[in-house]
């Protein structure tokens, strides 16, 4: 009997494991996201975020808006500068923890040096009411891909 018992328990035990080490691996939103970005290089900045908006993986109405450098929103007390066309994709409700912005930097600026900027000054609790789970950042050339949202919008039972 305490032999069978025993064998339940490590068989418990390494699904367990088997199960928790699947989440790591699971396609986060940021993931999708950056992948659509990723499959579309060419077009211009405001393309690219209308397409971003309306990925399928995007359960609410979304909204692109052009941006130009200065002060943007989910980033701390930083004006954001070094990039000659923006667009920032966002819900339409403001309660839900998901912003994001496609740049396409100027020919002076570091791709690099201006993505550490945008890491540095993210703030994923720029939502008063609500926080973002991921930062989710990328570049192809000169274009870079900044997101802050949750990892997923599935419902999940706590």
């Amino acid at each position: 009997m305490k032999r069978a018992f025993l064998i339940f328990l490590v068989v418990l035990i390494a699904l367990g494991t088997v199960g928790c080490s699947a989440k790591k691996d699971q396609e986060t939103v940021g993931k999708v996201l950056l992948e659509d970005f990723k499959s579309n290089p060419d077009r211009n900045v405001q393309e690219i975020a209308d397409r971003i908006i309306n990925n399928e993986i995007i359960p609410f109405a979304g909204s692109v808006m052009e941006v130009e450098p200065g002060f943007l929103t989910g980033f701390d007390n930083a004006e954001i500068t070094g990039f000659k066309e923006g667009a920032m994709f966002s819900p339409m409700i403001g309660t839900i923890p998901f912003v994001g912005y496609i740049f396409e930097v100027e020919d002076d600026t570091d791709v690099d040096s201006f993505i550490e900027t945008l890491k540095d000054h993210a703030n994923l609790r720029w939502n008063i009411c609500t926080e973002a789970e991921e930062l989710t950042l990328g570049k192809e050339g000169n274009k870079v891909f900044f997101l802050m949202s949750p990892m997923s919008f599935k419902e999940t039972a706590e």
